[in-house]
């Protein structure tokens, strides 16, 4: 599988993954979406910000899911991991107010990040506001 991760614009995320300084994507939730129990080691993962072309291809290199969040258990993660997604030190807090109360958490470790030749996509049948989308192959969704 392969999947599409759509990124918004204004935390300039897609920059700190080409540069090294987020080597973690995360995914926080009160249900179980995409990519909970859909996503694997060695799955390519493809970074667009929101309005714009995909731009970035990287590969999984492991994942981790957390369930029945507490928020300790959301300190816990942020104070471990939140460095290596992308996380500085002084945002943990409001970055704990925003997810304080979510149920699951998934850790997608990430290596080889790598620009690539932008393309358009097309999210029809995904949901307008899918910001996770997993598919067999990245060009079932690449406009022509």
């Amino acid at each position: 599988m392969e999947h599409l991760a759509i990124m918004r614009k204004s935390w300039k995320l897609t920059d700190k993954i080409l540069n090294g300084s987020k080597t973690i994507e995360s995914r926080w939730y009160k249900l179980k979406y995409k990519p909970w129990n859909s996503i694997r080691s060695g799955e390519n993962v493809y970074f667009k910000d929101s309005g714009e072309p995909v731009t970035i291809k990287t590969e999984v290199e492991k994942v981790i899911q957390f369930a029945n969040l507490t928020p300790q258990k959301v300190v816990q993660i942020l104070k471990t991991y939140g460095s290596e997604d992308g996380i500085e030190e002084n945002r943990i807090p409001e970055f704990y107010e925003r997810f304080k109360d979510k149920k699951y958490c998934i850790l997608i470790f990430l290596r080889d990040p790598q620009r690539i030749k932008p393309f358009e996509i097309n999210k029809k049948g995904f949901g307008m506001m899918s910001a996770w989308i997993t598919m067999k192959k990245i060009d079932d969704i690449k406009r022509n």
